[in-house]
């Protein structure tokens, strides 16, 4: 003969005993740094070998300060520094085009995410017991790696067209460093720029109606002062443009403090603005 255990109910009645609730790992609590830090390791280390995978994804990387800084130097570079004077350009663009590689490369962020989405990897990136700002601080880890490479080819190349160094190595770190800050907080913008449009191709026509003016309405390929009042105007409080002086004056000599305290500003605003955009957006897109 069989016996059943009972129990009392809430009510106050006899009968089996309520099954214990199952609940995600998700909802038993907010997920700790060292966890978040663990994830965001796992993801990066997931892109980078998405990277590995499709070398061709780095020809923008590789192939774009190359083309950039023989371009202008030489192309540009005597009818801006006159006749014969390329090497003192050299050593007034590359560091413009350091702050020119980040928002380059910023770009190809939001079309990463958005095609992502297309293909469904988000969707199961969301149904995982994982931090959702995870998923996209990985991206910009990833994505600042690529901008370091960017970096490096460009000075390298600077230096075989006659790039020097007027100040110390610590100073030139710097300016990478500086460059590699505010190329990460515009990644912010690019990722919701990603989340916000349909297509890949919509992310990059309005990427360029971005870039355009910024890069082109700033210091990087020329004094401010030979432009129009407006446009000269417009320059000084181009955040492209306060970059570039920085790590120009990093590198040649000259006053920092100013152009470096604004660039920090210009990516501390940007980052507290758009990341919680970002993620916000992210948790909702379907």
């Amino acid at each position: 003969m069989s016996t059943t255990t009972v129990t009392e109910s809430p009510a106050g009645t006899r009968g089996p005993g309520p099954a214990a609730p199952r609940t995600s790992p998700v909802a038993e609590g907010r997920i700790g740094l060292r966890a978040n830090v663990r994830h965001i390791g796992a993801l990066a280390r997931r892109n980078a070998l998405q990277i590995k995978q499709d070398p061709e994804s780095m020809f923008d990387a590789v192939l774009m300060p190359i083309i950039f800084i023989l371009l202008f130097v030489y192309v540009f570079g005597g009818a801006i520094a006159g006749k014969g004077n390329n090497d003192a350009y050299v050593n007034y663009v590359t560091p413009g085009l350091m702050a020119m590689m980040g928002m380059n490369i910023a770009m190809a962020v939001g079309v990463g995410i958005n095609d992502d989405f297309k293909k469904g990897v988000m969707d199961r990136f969301r149904t995982m017991p994982i931090a959702r700002s995870s998923v996209l601080i990985a991206k910009i880890v990833v994505e600042v790696g690529r901008m370091l490479i960017a970096t490096a080819i460009l000075l390298g190349m600077g230096f075989l067209l006659g790039l020097e160094i007027h100040t110390s190595v610590l100073h030139l770190l710097a300016a990478i460093g500086l460059s590699m800050v505010f190329g990460a907080s515009l990644m912010w913008i690019f990722i919701l720029l990603g989340l916000t449009m349909k297509t890949a191709q919509a992310v990059q026509g309005v990427a360029m109606l971005v870039l355009m003016p910024l890069q082109f309405g700033s210091s990087i390929f020329a004094p401010p002062t030979s432009m129009p009042g407006w446009l000269e105007t417009f320059t000084d409080y181009n955040p492209l443009s306060n970059l570039a002086d920085a790590a120009r004056n990093l590198i040649n000599g000259g006053p920092v403090a100013h152009s470096v305290w604004m660039t920090l500003g210009w990516a501390a605003l940007i980052t507290v603005v758009t990341a919680p955009l970002a993620v916000a957006k992210f948790r909702r897109k379907t």
